[in-house]
């Protein structure tokens, strides 16, 4: 089981990550154009070290090629944001389901302890931001489904495209209280072994986040 904590392997590795965190939380601007000459520069690394990253990333779908332009990061759009999250309503809901039925107690004391871990952030009121991978809330409740496609398609597949809208986007202002709570009522729901409610309310979390960041794109 893969976590996005560990350690890189390889200097591409490395620059990878770093390319990565820097496009989710917007370090690099969404919509640039990316200059292999000059992130090669940037990060002290070859050209052929930044190709292999922009590859990566165009796999995570942080990264768009088109005809005469070259790599781009993607631009947050709405029409973007209903597509993903879509696609993310639906695995996310599966993921609290089956997660409901197949976390041990030991990770269902874990996830409350994350959960708990939060609060003070959320207490401040200004930002409720999450670290990539098992430091995550929703990627804990992935990993716990137990199920190695879901975990595939949602974590090497859409998760860090949906972390670069929370990240800019949706983790910040009132919604900071109202996820927390949506995220508690979830974790109790999945203690309770209630694989309904737990798919309802994770549903009803992420249409919520979906409005949050729609009404902020739309500004």
């Amino acid at each position: 089981m893969t976590f996005f904590t560990e350690q890189p392997v390889t200097a591409a590795d490395k620059t990878f990550f770093q390319l990565r965190k820097d496009i989710v939380e917007g370090d690099i601007a969404a919509g640039s154009k990316l200059s292999e000459t000059e992130l090669s520069t940037k990060y002290a690394v070859s050209r052929a070290v930044i190709r292999e990253a922009i590859n990566r990333l165009e796999a995570s779908h942080l990264v768009e090629r088109k005809a005469n332009v070259g790599a781009r990061v993607v631009t947050l759009t709405p029409e973007g944001l209903i597509e993903l999250y879509q696609v993310r309503e639906s695995l996310e809901g599966m993921a609290a389901r089956l997660a409901a039925q197949n976390m041990t107690d030991g990770e269902i004391a874990d996830l409350q302890a994350l959960l708990n871990s939060h609060f003070d952030k959320v207490q401040s009121g200004k930002t409720y931001y999450q670290e990539a991978g098992d430091v995550d809330f929703h990627y804990r409740i992935i990993l716990g489904s137990k199920n190695k496609h879901l975990i595939s398609i949602l974590t090497d597949g859409i998760y860090h495209l949906v972390r670069m809208y929370r990240v800019q986007l949706g983790m910040s202002g009132p919604r900071v209280t109202t996820a927390f709570d949506e995220h508690k009522h979830i974790v109790q729901a999945i203690c309770n072994r209630d694989a309904e409610l737990a798919e309802m309310l994770m549903r009803r979390h992420i249409l919520y986040s979906k409005s949050s960041i729609e009404n902020k794109l739309n500004l």
